[in-house]
């Protein structure tokens, strides 16, 4: 038997997929694959496919399995922590690219950018979850917090928390930001009472509020764009 042939059947495959990404790019990878590939990491013998393929199965696409959540990772068989570990930690590692991008810019000559960041940061979440961008005087970003969670259609927002917390960082102005878990970005009566509490209170302290975004997988909204603001 050759040296070759001692090998397990699985390296070979691996050794493959590897060749192929650095050879011809990450584009020329099925979903399946990059999958295939994470799980490399949590799996260092045996054949990574047929997990890579029932995530997929489970959860409808790649973009699927990485935006859910640990529980519902670990109803899968084969799946344990260090697996789950490794597709958290990619969703992660894409927010903070797409944060990079925006950071200490005029976050108003960067809309798109932001648009996509906030697409990344909450637009697959389960539940709601209200997010505050705060700007400096030239409206750069300087911070980007969660300041709550909530349930899959609401979210507790307090607005003297709010104000409170861009006076902490000195914030002249902020952007609010949530999703709908539903999909459907629409502003619901809820959202436009809390927004125009939330300007009520910054405006008394000289902070603007310059937009609140509604995220949904189906696209987003903009009070401002929407004469709501």
């Amino acid at each position: 038997m050759t040296k070759d042939q001692d090998k397990p059947h699985y390296h070979g495959h691996r050794e493959r997929l590897r060749r192929r990404l650095l050879d011809k790019g990450a584009a020329t990878l099925a979903d399946y694959e990059i999958l295939e590939y994470l799980l490399f990491g949590a799996r260092p013998r045996g054949d990574t496919k047929p997990l890579a393929k029932a995530l997929i199965a489970r959860f409808g696409s790649l973009a699927g399995v990485l935006s859910a959540n640990t529980q519902e990772l670990a109803k899968v068989t084969g799946t344990g922590e260090v697996t789950i570990a490794i597709l958290k930690i990619v969703p992660e590692a894409a927010r903070r690219m797409a944060l990079e991008e925006i950071m200490d810019r005029p976050v108003l000559g960067s809309w798109d950018q932001v648009l996509a960041y906030c697409r990344i940061a909450i637009g697959r979440e389960k539940t709601e979850q209200f997010r505050l961008l705060f700007l400096d005087t030239k409206n750069r970003l300087v911070a980007d917090e969660i300041q709550q969670r909530g349930t899959v259609n609401h979210t507790p927002v307090y607005p003297r928390e709010v104000v409170k917390r861009a006076l902490e960082l000195d914030a002249s102005a902020l952007i609010m930001v949530h999703n709908h878990p539903s999909g459907d970005p629409t502003p619901s009566k809820a959202d436009i009472a809390i927004t125009r509490q939330v300007q009520a209170a910054a405006a008394e302290l000289d902070i603007d509020l310059h937009d609140h975004i509604v995220i949904g997988r189906s696209g987003h909204n903009s009070f401002r764009s929407l004469g709501l603001l």
